[in-house]
């Protein structure tokens, strides 16, 4: 039986009563449709990377897209003149770096500075995933999604979708508020995503757009430069933070379907690399030594965004840029791995010494499973950083992840 152990990034959770993999746009909305007209609970999940589900069985259905296709529907039209522009459509259950792997293969600007982040192009719209100075916002033409509550299917523009920091409306149809889950719609939203249409730029050449990045790269923020060279630079400086997923989960019957398999021996190339270098030997079953600080989430807390009041009782060195509250407002984001630090949790932090889950060893935003960690260890981990922050600086963090029957 599968687990959610077995599909998601963390590597905890539940045996699964129900696991689906349509194959089909029709077999997906009848997957979804089947499970509402049960009243059974459904979690549609993507690469299972932004998901924390309790230890205890889930007697319900989760459903995993399996259509990968990824299209141009442009490419019988060259691109001339001054519009650039080259539309990409991917169905949902695409890897999301396979995609991004495509498009700079291709010659296109728009999402490389997004290489590396796990899961699939279904829930990049739903979260909206950002890094290194791009936000999946800007590059999104139109969301095609099944209607859970009209049953029907829409397509979404981006006024649709409401984009904002790390959410959409997509996402905001599973919360009451931050952190507090709807009593209808969760935890998949209501509209489920079917296949997403990207508008981006025929260009060899992108734009560096976040200072780490241009450090890297030996450039300046605002340079122009190619984007194969930008996506080889995200990939190494995620790596060097243990921000990449481990690539051996893929050796796992309910993985190996779920990415390109060359962009899989890529990325175990890659670890066994930084292996290498490290000393650390290839394991027994011939692949890389798994990367414990890639068992996670990814960044676990979302950067808070505060009231002047709230940014002012910080101290003084605190991280402060100008961001919107949630009602239109001015407001401040802060850094949540700073406060995370100066709340005393520092890298590697485990609420004690014997616990099998702590703050990943290189970056203080990642909650890791060190080998052998249940949901619920994960999720004692974050309620105490949780306390810290609150203790520390009056903040209130809220995960990032889908929290499933814990937090």
């Amino acid at each position: 039986m599968t687990s959610f152990a077995d599909i998601t990034t963390m590597g905890v959770g539940g045996p699964i009563a129900h696991f689906i993999e349509p194959t089909t746009r029709v077999g997906l909305i009848e997957a979804v449709e089947d499970a509402d007209s049960k009243g059974l609970p459904l979690v549609v999940i993507g690469g299972g990377s932004n998901l924390l589900v309790s230890d205890r069985p889930f007697d319900g259905v989760v459903v995993r897209d399996a259509r990968r296709l990824i299209t141009v529907p442009d490419e019988a039209a060259p691109v001339e003149g001054e519009d650039r522009t080259v539309h990409v459509n991917a169905e949902a259950g695409a890897n999301w770096d396979d995609f991004v792997a495509f498009t700079v293969e291709l010659g296109l600007e728009g999402v490389e500075g997004l290489s590396g982040i796990p899961g699939t192009v279904g829930a990049s719209v739903v979260q909206n995933i950002g890094a290194y100075g791009q936000e999946v916002a800007t590059s999104v033409e139109s969301v095609e999604v099944w209607d859970r509550d009209t049953k029907t299917t829409r397509d979404l523009t981006p006024a649709d979708l409401r984009f904002g920091y790390r959410c959409s409306a997509l996402k905001a149809s599973m919360y009451a508020g931050p952190g507090q889950p709807a009593d209808r719609f969760f935890p998949t939203p209501r509209y489920v995503v079917l296949s997403v249409t990207f508008a981006l730029t025929h260009s060899a050449e992108g734009t560096v757009g976040y200072g780490q990045l241009a450090k890297a790269l030996g450039v300046e923020v605002g340079d122009r430069m190619a984007t194969a060279d930008i996506r080889k630079a995200v990939l190494a400086v995620r790596a060097a933070k243990g921000m990449l997923e481990d690539p051996t989960r893929y050796a796992l019957p309910d993985m190996a379907t779920a990415k390109h398999e060359a962009n899989i021996l890529t990325d175990l190339e890659r670890l066994a690399s930084l292996n290498e270098a490290a000393g650390i030997p290839v394991g027994d079953d011939g692949l890389p030594a798994p990367d414990y600080n890639r068992h996670s989430c990814g960044s676990f807390f979302m950067n808070p965004i505060l009231t002047a009041d709230q940014a002012a009782a910080l101290p003084e060195d605190a991280p402060r840029f100008d961001a919107t509250l949630p009602d239109g407002t001015p407001g401040t984001k802060t850094s949540a791995a700073w406060l995370i630090d100066h709340a005393g949790c520092h890298k590697g932090y485990k609420v004690d010494a014997d616990a099998p889950a702590s703050l990943s060893t290189q970056h203080t935003l990642a909650l890791t499973n060190r080998g052998g960690a249940s949901a619920a260890d994960i999720a004692a981990l974050a309620r105490a950083v949780q306390q810290a922050v609150k203790s520390a600086f009056g903040v209130d963090l809220v995960p990032e992840p889908v929290c499933v029957g814990v937090l």
